[in-house]
């Protein structure tokens, strides 16, 4: 994933795992040429929503290894991994991810969707549960977002989902044994 590999590069150059936003933008920005400055802290939003970067202190601490990522010799990233990515589209690359065939993965988000009479993003971390993709911090914006359209209109399915991503929270699925 190109993301992984733009974020990975200046704590690579560095051989750290904590670099000051600063640092970072200058990594990209002047010593590597990627991207502008402006890009370049765009950047940094795209990756803290992805959860590969943690903002504390001032500093950007990675939340991935680094050292497990290749930047291939002559890398540049396309300036396309700007763009954030919905809640959907981040689930359903995790579900790509763990190994689960795209069409078949939209198929069963579709399903879970039309089943439980949610929206798309619940029905994406459900399904990325499902299949043990890392969507732990994606399940917790979905369940936020449910809570918050909580009102006295709220239906019997939408409660049924709500349960359903608390449950998420051990990777176990009752009614897949957890797969």
């Amino acid at each position: 994933m190109s993301l992984e590999v733009a974020v990975a590069a200046p704590f690579k150059q560095r051989a750290k795992e904590r670099l000051g936003e600063g640092e970072f933008v200058v990594a990209l920005s002047l010593d590597r040429d990627w991207f502008s400055p402006d890009q370049a802290k765009r950047l940094v939003d795209v990756a803290v929503g992805r959860g590969l970067l943690d903002a504390a202190d001032g500093d950007l601490v990675t939340q991935f290894d680094p050292d497990d990522v290749v930047v291939p010799e002559g890398f540049t990233p396309d300036e396309s991994i700007l763009r954030e990515q919905s809640t959907f589209e981040t689930a359903l690359d995790a579900i790509v991810s763990a190994g689960v065939e795209k069409q078949r993965a939209v198929a069963g988000i579709n399903e879970r969707q039309r089943t439980l009479a949610v929206t798309i993003e619940a029905a994406a971390v459900l399904y990325a549960k499902e299949h043990g993709a890392p969507v732990e911090r994606l399940a917790a914006d979905v369940r936020g977002d449910l809570v918050e359209s909580d009102g006295a209109e709220r239906d019997a399915a939408e409660s049924d989902a709500d349960e359903a991503l608390e449950g998420t929270e051990d990777g176990a699925d009752e009614s897949t044994g957890g797969a």
